[in-house]
């Protein structure tokens, strides 16, 4: 397999200028990523460039949902919001204190790091039916390393892991009961 660093090139001048992306080479390019988001009209701008070119795939960073609704509109690929996803996480992070990490993977499903609730330390996945009663899928254990200078171990888990105190747990589930059960 290839690294990414053999396919993509960084490069930076004014997107809002086609000549500038055209000398740049950006009309061979498969992929842009127009990454301003403090200025929308250069915003705007860059993007409708980059697909003026040909670009086949172009995504674009916005700041709000009128501004992503314009660069859908003006062939935006992809739209991200980076600003509003780190707000609802650290929104998930305060509100569901069990939670250590939460992430959305698509509408109404999320993954989440969560520390081992205390009613199932000392028992296995099987033993305390985490799955039945939490409705929460267990994707990995992460295990604090013997050697404390060295980061926790990645245990894939099976249904005889027995769960200790400081574990972490990476779940997958509804959102709602990730919710639910991170704010208990």
């Amino acid at each position: 397999m290839q690294s990414a660093s053999e396919f993509a090139t960084a490069l930076q001048g004014d997107a809002t200028q086609p000549h500038v992306l055209e000398e740049a080479g950006f009309g061979e390019c498969d992929l842009a990523v127009v990454a301003i988001g403090s200025n929308i009209e250069s915003s705007m701008m860059a993007t409708a460039n980059c697909k003026e070119l040909g670009i086949p795939s172009v995504v674009a960073k916005a700041t709000s949902e009128l501004h992503g609704k314009i660069l859908r509109r003006i062939g935006a690929d992809s739209v991200i919001y980076p600003d509003r996803d780190s707000a609802h996480r650290l929104a998930r992070a305060i509100v569901n204190h069990n939670a250590v990490d939460f992430l959305e993977v698509s509408e109404g499903y999320s993954i989440a790091e969560i520390d081992v609730p205390p009613d199932t330390v000392g028992k296995s996945l099987a033993e305390s039916d985490f799955r039945k009663t939490t409705g929460l899928l267990v994707l990995c254990v992460r295990r604090v390393n013997e050697d404390p200078g060295k980061p926790r171990s990645l245990l894939t888990p099976q249904p005889t892991e027995v769960l200790k105190a400081d574990d972490k747990l990476i779940v997958f589930g509804e959102t709602k009961r990730l919710d639910a059960f991170t704010t208990t």
